[in-house]
């Protein structure tokens, strides 16, 4: 049985250099999401987003596999980011964060299955999240990606540089939010190891 993954599937988008900018252009891509408000690191809502995530696409990973014969490696956590003023994301005003945290999910996921998966773990463990999870495409189109390498405080200069410098002298303005994709367990791994996809959608200015 062949495993759909994501990061081999697409692996222009989920392995970009650290040594600069390239430029991608991201097809329509499912995932199930949940969307919360305010600081990830002290927002309960954060942590309970996540193990919502997990739970489901697990239990979706392996009712796929019974029902359809199909397998996919859970993908790793991903977040889009946005808040009124753009400059929080250099200055690290997490409290003024909007987030949608997601897993993306293979394109024979369907709607049913989701609803089937919330149902089950909702009934293994109780979790408010659940109850927020939705399965939703996202279309990103042409987007500007760097991989991180390094604590998450520490994207500001390069969030900076690309806001202020590299879309300003290549014509380019936002067209859409903020995209991270986490590609180390940071439970896991040090500050200074983690890895993380930064991903802008822009369009001509």
């Amino acid at each position: 049985m062949d495993k759909y993954d994501v990061k081999k599937a697409h692996k222009a988008l989920y392995a970009p250099s650290a040594k600069g900018f390239s430029a991608v252009t991201v097809p329509p891509l499912q995932y199930i999401a949940v969307d919360g408000h305010g600081d990830p690191n002290t927002a309960p809502a954060y942590a309970a987003a996540i193990e919502a995530l997990f739970s489901v696409a697990y239990t979706l990973k392996f009712e796929g596999k019974g029902s359809l014969g199909k397998d996919f490696v859970v993908g790793p956590l991903e977040a889009l980011w946005s808040a009124d003023d753009m400059a929080s994301f250099v200055s690290r005003d997490k409290g003024a964060w909007e987030w949608t945290a997601m897993i993306n999910q293979p394109e024979w996921i369907s709607q049913d299955m989701v609803a089937a998966a919330i149902a089950k773990a909702a009934a293994k463990k109780p979790n408010p999240a659940l109850e927020l999870l939705r399965l939703i495409t996202l279309d990103e189109g042409d987007c500007i990606q760097i991989l991180h390498v390094g604590s998450y405080d520490d994207e500001a200069p390069t969030l900076e540089l690309l806001h202020d410098t590299y879309m300003p002298e290549n014509s380019l303005t936002f067209n859409g939010r903020h995209h991270e994709i986490y590609l180390s367990d940071a439970r896991r791994t040090e500050p200074s190891k983690l890895k993380t996809v930064l991903r802008q959608p822009v369009r001509a200015n």
